[in-house]
């Protein structure tokens, strides 16, 4: 097992093949040991090198919806209790303007 830091793209891409041809290692085998280290290290140089911002509520919940093929208009249903401030803001928020 040769475990070294991941310090640029060609030290990532060589880690992304290694772990790749370790993928159905045996458990508790010594290539199971070095697929384990070489994910930390691969998550960690894309936490740093590649960072996913979290969405916001409303990205959210645009995301959502879109997975299920609906659109803002099947949350009535849903948000059609509260306030009508309240349900005018989700609305507004949810448009395609908003």
């Amino acid at each position: 097992m040769e475990i070294k830091p991941i310090r640029n793209e060609q030290d990532y891409r060589d880690a992304l093949r290694r772990a790749e041809a370790l993928w159905d290692c045996r458990e508790s085998s010594p290539e199971c040991d070095e697929l384990d280290v070489l994910a930390t290290l691969i998550e960690a140089y894309e936490r740093e090198h590649y960072p996913i911002d979290l969405p916001g509520p409303v990205e959210a919940i645009h995301f959502r919806l879109e997975q299920q093929g609906k659109d803002r208009r099947d949350l009535i249903g849903i948000i059609g209790t509260g306030p009508e401030s309240t349900k005018s803001s989700v609305a507004s928020a949810l448009s395609p303007c908003g």
